[in-house]
């Protein structure tokens, strides 16, 4: 059986598969949704003071997408089965334990599968748990999305951390109005992104964001693994991988050959995104569009 059967089917054993919902535009035009403010951190989760922004909640749920107030969705019940076993791998304890555990990557073969919408969502479910907060970094530092999506400016972020070694976690991780939920943006391009990524700063930064909080999970929008070398760089230091399909456009030599360069990750799950329903079969109704 090919690596793709195995994680097909072992990730088919507990998950729906996804099917797309209508596109609609996300207007970034509304100021409010980027209004950044200062504030005390009472979570302290981070530094005393620490960049707050307001996501404009209903306009992802309009899109789709996660939100911690809307109750129960098809897509809030996918997520939650998506999640669960990512959160428990995450924190085990002796026997098992898995290196970097609360790093999650979630990547694609290539561009426009999903991996930005199912990482927003991951993140978002992961929020409403009782017992952890979550930071969602925008590590597609080429084409960086996560602002975008959520309606926010671009702000300084991973990079400027590996480019200046004066600026702090705290100086560029932003707090939302989801209280569990921080962002950490992808910040400058730079020409030598994957030498960055793949240096020992950045080594030394995953071990302060796995370590800094216990009850941490960290998830990484990754950029696609076949046409760049920067997705292939974070899987090596990740704990887990979690690798989103597109349905009927994603070939199965993409797929394979994706599964090939993270084949030394002992953890990879798949999402099979924007599936139609099987004749007969329960359609879950939820999907993303870049």
């Amino acid at each position: 059986m090919s690596i793709i059967e195995k994680a097909a089917n072992r990730f088919g054993q507990d998950k729906g598969e996804i099917t797309p919902a209508p596109k609609i535009k996300l207007d970034n035009s509304n100021e409010q949704s980027s209004r950044i403010i200062k504030e005390h951190n009472t979570h302290n989760l981070d530094k005393p003071m620490i960049a707050q922004v307001e996501i404009n909640l209903a306009k992802l749920h309009q899109l789709g997408m996660i939100t911690p107030d809307q109750g129960k969705t098809l897509a809030a019940q996918e997520f939650r089965g998506i999640k669960r076993s990512l959160i428990q791998n995450a924190f085990i304890k002796g026997v098992g334990e898995i290196h970097h555990g609360n790093l999650i990557m979630v990547t694609s073969s290539l561009p426009k599968e999903g991996k930005t919408f199912c990482a927003i969502n991951l993140a978002m479910s992961i929020a409403t748990e009782m017992d952890h907060t979550v930071l969602l970094v925008d590590a597609d530092v080429a084409r960086p999305s996560v602002l975008r999506t959520l309606g926010l400016k671009s702000a300084v972020g991973l990079m400027d951390i590996l480019l200046d070694e004066k600026l702090d976690l705290a100086d560029v991780m932003i707090n939302t109005n989801v209280n569990t939920l921080r962002i950490l943006p992808a910040g400058t391009s730079h020409r030598h992104a994957t030498e960055l990524l793949a240096s020992q700063a950045m080594s030394s930064l995953l071990n302060e964001i796995s370590n800094r909080y216990p009850d941490r999970i960290v998830i990484f929008d990754s950029p696609p693994l076949l046409p760049t070398t920067e997705a292939r760089v974070l899987a090596s230091q990740m704990g887990q991988i979690v690798m989103v399909v597109e349905a009927e456009t994603t070939t199965q030599h993409a797929v394979k050959e994706a599964l090939r360069q993270i084949e030394t990750s002992p953890h990879i799950n798949l999402i099979y995104n924007k599936a139609r329903a099987f004749p007969g079969g329960t359609n879950y109704g939820y999907g993303y569009y870049d």
